[in-house]
């Protein structure tokens, strides 16, 4: 069979048939977060490969708006290892980048543009059979849940990509939504995935704030040693 094929079963766990496509591609994917809680550079070429799979897995599940997701996850990987092979060679001499953090006024942009988005592809999805009956013949499962994690996806994504601490807080949301959602659907062990995930999503977090703030404590210090020369 295909391996491709959903229907290409790996080993039956629990009564549950997991496919060669879904075991390889949760593989990946989990390695990708771990790397990414560790901001280690690494992680965007195994995510490429991660992302590839369970793009041919949503389609085959119907989950449409987590299909289109993963082709601006195949994007964005690439775009983020650029960016993030640059800020490496900034002056850092470890193979970790550096964590910014986002004003207020900036994060309710990001908000508003979640909450619009979220509306304009939930609209999308509940009518994407009627509008590309070829590419989706059936209609979108979930559409409102689909379109709310998707949105936020593609924002904590592009936050990663600028080393951004915020984009943890949607990850966690995010993963929270999609362990309910894969478990519905009847695939347990993406399910599990994501609670990994989120587990991760934890640890990366807290991982980033701390150095985060050993950057502004080091900032601080310098900006004092400075004030100190000048009034000499």
């Amino acid at each position: 069979m295909n391996f491709f094929d959903i229907n290409n079963i790996a080993f039956i766990l629990w009564d549950y048939q997991i496919s060669w496509l879904e075991l390889v591609g949760t593989i990946f994917n989990l390695a990708c977060v771990i790397l990414a809680a560790k901001r280690k550079i690494a992680t965007w070429p195994v995510g490429i490969i991660g992302v590839v799979l369970f793009m041919l897995l949503f389609y085959q599940i119907r989950l449409y708006a987590d299909f289109g997701e993963q082709i601006f996850y195949f994007v964005t990987s690439i775009t983020g290892w650029i960016a993030w092979s640059r800020a490496r060679k900034s002056g850092r001499k470890k193979k970790e980048v550096a964590i910014t953090n986002n004003s207020l006024k900036v994060n309710l942009y990001w908000a508003g543009a979640i909450i619009v988005g979220t509306i304009l592809t939930s609209i999308f999805l509940f009518n994407i059979d009627t509008l590309l009956p070829a590419l989706f013949p059936e209609p979108a499962s979930l559409p409102i849940l689909d379109a709310v994690t998707t949105m936020m996806s593609f924002a904590a994504q592009i936050l990663m990509m600028r080393r951004k601490l915020e984009s943890w807080y949607l990850w966690i949301i995010v993963d929270i939504m999609a362990v309910g959602v894969y478990w519905y659907k009847g695939v347990p062990f993406v399910a599990l995935l994501y609670f990994g995930f989120l587990i991760n999503a934890i640890y990366g977090y807290m991982n980033w704030r701390k150095d985060y703030r050993k950057s502004l404590r080091k900032s601080e210090q310098l900006a004092l040693e400075e004030l100190g020369t000048d009034d000499e």
